[in-house]
């Protein structure tokens, strides 16, 4: 997804020239040619984010449009008061764009996992929280959201699904409606395993990339079964509960810490957010309405 990230921004600012890209010392050798050709355009301000987060509300309250971006939890968590006040709070529109979504840095530990960015940032005034989970969503959602005087956040991951399917903002997804008694909802990159775990079950399957505002004109449809929410992350799940008296519940990220080393695969499979392992649940669990 970065190397679209770079091919979509790259191909916007040729017509634009208020876009400014501002580092954190991370996808900075990605984007050299942007750089060589737009040398005061790109910045590299290294590993002070919350100042990223507030040069980049400068630069919106000049009309430009900044793109911020750096690792998941250094750029939301950490940067979390300078997003509410600096941009939120100011009404200072600009792009956060994330990269290393969950658990795509497995092998870096605690520290640069990220499941609660989706959650937080949604709770915020006016903020747009977009999960794209393929190039091609990172590509459409970019392009159509970047100049829109909002504060959005872009949660890139390395590991995207390759599901075709159409892509606008703020519209969730049908992509399996069997008029079943259980509905599975799911969102970003974990597409893949959830979309594999459901094949050939009798199942709906719903699919969101826009977190907020999500589409609850969708969800409504779906209000009559039971639902489950498959996410590696906190924030989709409360954003459908949204919509009140559901009979929804969660499967994903504990209430605790995650403190494995290893490799993303791994990691989803003790979490039990594997094919294998959704599959398992789904039968176990609805044995007697699939």
């Amino acid at each position: 997804m970065r190397k679209q990230f770079r091919e979509t921004v790259s191909d916007l600012a040729l017509r634009d020239d208020k876009i400014i890209l501002l580092f954190g010392d991370v996808s900075v050798y990605l984007f050299n040619d942007f750089k060589l050709k737009y040398p005061d355009r790109f910045y590299n301000m290294g590993i002070c984010e919350s100042t990223i987060i507030s040069a980049a509300a400068g630069l919106s309250s000049q009309g430009f449009h900044p793109f911020a971006h750096t690792i998941t939890p250094f750029m939301t968590e950490r940067s979390f008061e300078q997003i509410k006040l600096d941009m939120c709070y100011n009404q200072f529109g600009g792009n956060i764009v994330s990269c290393g979504a969950s658990f795509d840095y497995a092998w870096d530990g605690a520290t640069h996992y990220c499941f609660t960015d989706l959650a937080i940032l949604r709770m915020l005034p006016d903020m747009e929280v977009i999960q794209p989970g393929s190039r091609k969503e990172v590509d459409i959602l970019m392009r159509s959201q970047y100049n829109n005087g909002k504060a959005t956040y872009f949660r890139l991951s390395d590991r995207p699904h390759d599901i075709d399917m159409p892509v606008e903002f703020g519209k969730g997804v049908v992509l399996k409606d069997t008029a079943s008694r259980v509905t599975v909802m799911t969102a970003g990159p974990l597409l893949k395993e959830v979309h594999a775990a459901c094949e050939g079950l009798d199942v709906n399957l719903v699919y969101f990339h826009t977190i907020k505002p999500i589409d609850k004109e969708l969800i409504l449809k779906f209000r009559d079964t039971e639902i489950i929410v498959i996410h590696d992350a906190f924030g989709l799940y409360e954003a459908i509960c949204e919509v009140p008296n559901l009979p929804v519940s969660y499967r994903g990220i504990p209430d605790d810490f995650c403190s494995w080393y290893g490799t993303l695969d791994a990691i989803r499979r003790k979490l039990g957010i594997d094919a294998a392992s959704i599959r398992n649940m789904l039968e176990n669990r609805f044995a007697n309405v699939l």
